[in-house]
């Protein structure tokens, strides 16, 4: 089963995440009071899987869950290959479209200049929330087949 593995929340943007364990997150505006939670954009939710958070600790980097601001870690999904619009499902409750698979970082993050590469511009995940709820660790995410 793949799992979420933290919900990470921030005050502000550009820094890292902290583990909160659970978080609600509303439909069409992201998690509660997260400083990326913005409503009408695509990039609501941010989403790392720890299998790319993995490429980075074993290049001598101690990262770990939300330390690529994202809000949601998972394990044993494999993001990326999910295409632009389609739904995860996460706990039991709250749905995730898939907006945007990387982002174009116009600065460079502190990782980078460590180690001369991120993953966040390939393998970070965003999505709009269609339907909220309550994450909490330990919930099962899985691809919604057929979702539209």
């Amino acid at each position: 089963m793949a799992k979420i593995l933290a919900v990470c929340w921030s005050e502000h943007k550009r820094t890292s995440k902290k583990d909160i364990k659970e978080g609600v997150f509303i439909e069409n505006y992201g998690l509660t009071d997260d400083a990326h939670a913005s409503g009408e954009w695509h990039r609501q939710v941010s989403l790392m899987a720890t299998e790319s958070i993995k490429k980075m600790r074993d290049l001598g980097i101690d990262v770990g869950p939300g330390s690529f601001g994202e809000n949601l870690t998972t394990e044993g999904i494999d993001l990326v290959s999910l295409p632009v619009g389609s739904e995860v499902k996460v706990g039991p409750e709250v749905v995730l479209e898939i907006s945007q698979i990387g982002k174009v970082c116009h600065t460079k993050c502190s990782i980078y200049y460590k180690v001369g590469q991120c993953i966040m511009p390939e393998e970070g995940i965003f999505a709009k929330v269609i339907r909220g709820g309550t994450v909490k660790a330990g919930d099962e995410i899985k691809a919604v087949v057929n979702a539209k």
